[in-house]
């Protein structure tokens, strides 16, 4: 069975509910999967995603087609399933409480407890690459991905790393890109690559709940950081 298809059975049992908001939604997570710690990661991903696209949308206060279109290239919704995704974005965007409330909640799925959770970076990651779908991040699209990022625990060079696949930021980027300073030896900065590439897999994504319908988020970061290891492999040799 699908993520989607949990996914539906979960907004099913959610409408039946009294559920009106964020607390209910989190709350039904945690309960209706208690039994699946694996299972209970990717629904309660997919939600996050899901959720906070809908609280991010109202940020810069436009909804694009080209935001649009980002949002159904990384969730890969099957047509029969589209009208549960609708509904649950909908839920999120009328929910009253603000996405600050939600992401708290949302963070508490993560299961280590601890900074740096590479769940939330996914999470993140994946609402990086709605949010600049269009070509251009918003002020204060930025704002909201930042506070996300805090509410996360997510420290600011890994924010910067993230950010960095997704936005041009000058002769530094391709650095950036893969978390490492300058001056690094060809060698170690081939080691740290390497690195890298292993953990961003997508079978090693998939593991830390990463549903498999989700995978363009990890091919896309893959192209990044290939991309700016040849950036400084060129740099490097030419030197």
């Amino acid at each position: 069975m699908s993520i989607w298809n949990r996914i539906g059975d979960f907004i099913q049992r959610l409408s039946s509910s009294t559920a009106h908001g964020v607390a209910d939604m989190v709350e039904a997570v945690r309960t209706l999967f208690a039994g699946d710690p694996e299972l209970r990661r990717k629904v309660a991903f997919s939600v996050a995603m899901i959720a906070l696209s809908a609280k991010m949308a109202k940020a810069d206060g436009v909804v694009t087609q080209d935001e649009v279109r980002a949002f159904q290239a990384i969730f890969e919704v099957p047509p029969q399933e589209a009208r549960n995704v609708a509904r649950l974005y909908d839920l999120a965007k009328q929910d009253t409480a603000g996405f600050e409330v939600y992401a708290r909640q949302m963070a508490g799925l993560c299961g280590n407890g601890g900074p740096n959770c590479m769940m939330l970076e996914d999470i993140l990651d994946g609402l990086f690459h709605i949010a600049t779908a269009d070509g251009v991040l918003h002020e204060r699209e930025e704002g909201f991905l930042r506070r996300v990022a805090e509410i996360f625990s997510i420290a600011e060079d890994h924010y910067q790393t993230i950010l960095s696949r997704h936005v041009e930021l000058g002769t530094a980027d391709p650095y950036i890109v893969l978390g490492i300073e300058r001056g690094q030896p060809l060698a170690e900065v081939k080691r740290h690559y390497r690195k890298l590439v292993a953990e961003n897999h997508p079978d090693r994504l998939i593991g830390r709940g990463l549903p498999q319908e989700f995978i363009a988020i990890a091919t896309t970061r893959l192209a990044a950081i290939n991309a700016a290891y040849e950036l400084i492999e060129r740099s490097l040799q030419a030197a």
